[in-house]
């Protein structure tokens, strides 16, 4: 005799701006949700048929299990004047970059194979990234409760928010661009960034100001916000953040590259984590500009010789091309190369069980399965037949 055995299933849809440097935490975040819940949280990652790789990849540094437990769906990237085809990744666009950028926010170009995305899928629930503001709303429509993945962490969000409704520069003249200013609202010591170096939707609010005001509204609206951090990092700009942008919840779930222990048994840790590891905590300076910063040449070369004459352990992030001429034998990076092939990092201890990062995780996903339920739509469920 058979008999039907029902257990319900969390099926969550994650979907990532078309960026290697956000497809890949989002990649590793499904993976972390689907760890949590063995069985019983199924996350599954959507991208454009070109960035299909790039999950793959993601998935590979956790081990072989991880891409058992990890879907992956696609759906057509937007038309857009100007790129070739198969172009669909900021990181790799090389100078045209910003048209990616600017389709991913246009609700009229990305938003309808998305919305079609979401309903021939039907998940329990979704988590989107920041720039797909429309997503929070279709959710709604269908009843999900949806979480947005904010990549960085909760103190340049808080930045970024706060220079948003500031006067940053007057007419954006050279003078203008020249000073400094100071991020209101922040606990001492005071934070004065030149104005030269701040992101342009920032340095002309006129710009920018169309782009931020719904990504942020969206990020009220919605059940809450994942970071890719921990609460030993970042905990006292949760609050802040909480209360500036009018979040419902916040959730310190990171770092979510780190491998999980059993994956981690497979997988070679590469030299320059077993570097970091040694170290003692808050000793490294880690300097990476992320995708949208130009260095020059002359740039790189300026960093590189200070960074060395610092004598401060360091970990430079950058691309290869880039700083391969400065890294040569013999070079004023060798010393510097040469620390980074014994490299690793001690945040194992919030992901690992029973971490604050593990906890808020589980908190997440309760609150996904809780939201599901409050809109009277039962998780999907998975029946397997039992012999007695």
């Amino acid at each position: 005799m058979a008999s039907a055995k029902q257990s319900k299933k969390t099926r969550i849809l994650v979907i990532p701006f078309f960026a290697s440097s956000h497809i890949g935490p989002h990649t590793d975040f499904a993976v972390r949700l689907a760890a949590a819940r063995p069985g019983v949280v199924e996350p599954t990652v959507a991208v454009t048929p070109a960035n299909v790789t790039v999950v793959r990849s993601a998935l590979e540094r956790h081990g072989p299990a991880a891409s058992g437990t990890v879907k992956i769906v696609t759906y057509p990237f937007p038309c857009v004047d100007g790129l070739a085809p198969g172009v669909e990744n900021l990181s790799t666009a090389g100078a045209d970059a910003w048209r990616i950028n600017a389709a991913a926010i246009d609700e009229a170009l990305s938003r309808p194979a998305q919305e079609a995305l979401l309903r021939e899928q039907s998940p329990d629930a979704v988590v989107t990234d920041f720039h797909f503001f429309w997503n929070s709303i279709i959710a709604a429509e269908l009843g999900l409760p949806c979480v947005v993945f904010s990549v960085i962490g909760p103190f340049s969000g808080l930045i970024m928010h706060l220079l948003s409704g500031a006067a940053v520069v007057g007419d954006g003249g050279s003078e203008s661009e020249s000073r400094e200013v100071a991020v209101p609202g922040l606990p001492e010591p005071e934070i004065r960034i030149p104005v030269s170096e701040l992101p342009e939707f920032l340095r002309r609010p006129a710009k920018g100001q169309g782009t931020l005001n719904p990504c942020n509204a969206a990020m009220a609206r919605c059940l809450g916000v994942a970071y890719n951090t921990f609460a030993g990092l970042e905990q006292e700009y949760r609050e802040a953040s909480m209360r500036v942008a009018s979040l419902k919840r916040s959730y310190f779930v990171g770092p979510v590259s780190l491998p999980l222990p059993p994956a981690a048994a497979g997988v070679t840790e590469p030299p320059c984590i077993r570097w970091l590891h040694s170290k003692p905590s808050c000793s490294v300076v880690y300097v990476c500009f992320g995708t949208y910063a130009a260095i020059s040449g002359e740039q790189l070369r300026e960093l590189a010789l200070g960074l060395e004459a610092s004598g401060k352990p360091f970990l430079w992030v950058a691309v290869a091309r880039a700083v391969e001429r400065f890294l040569e034998p013999g070079g004023p990076g060798e010393a510097a190369r040469g620390r980074a092939r014994d490299l690793a990092v001690k945040a194992h201890a919030a992901v690992a069980e029973g971490g604050s990062s593990s906890r808020d995780l589980q908190r997440l996903i309760d609150d996904l399965v809780e939201g599901r339920a409050a809109a009277g739509v039962p998780t999907s469920p998975s029946v397997a037949s039992v012999g007695t």
